[in-house]
């Protein structure tokens, strides 16, 4: 039996950045803009998809008198990340 797969995970881009913020745990948005290949704009809405899921935390700090953006993978994230891999996997051991 398929087991639906989480709307907010299954995006390309949203997928990327949990993917990426769970070898790393937390990065810089100009760290994950690179490894994405995403615009700046499209990443920002795509975060705060992903923070209002609970998915992810957003830090806005000073750096050096430069604004700095942080994004931080959360105990949520995690689970629904994991539960997505799990579920997908139900997809991929249907045998032909």
């Amino acid at each position: 039996m398929f087991k639906d797969l989480d709307p907010i995970l299954h995006t390309p881009l949203r997928l990327a950045v949990v993917s990426l913020l769970i070898s790393v745990k937390e990065a810089e948005f100009t760290f994950i803009r690179e490894k994405t290949n995403a615009t700046a704009g499209n990443l920002s809405v795509q975060l705060n998809k992903l923070k209002e899921a609970g998915y992810i935390e957003i830090i806005k700090q000073f750096k050096d008198n430069y604004p700095q953006t942080i994004c931080r993978i959360t105990p949520v994230g995690i689970n629904a990340f994991e539960q997505y891999v799990a579920n997908l996997q139900s997809y991929l051991q249907v045998k032909k």
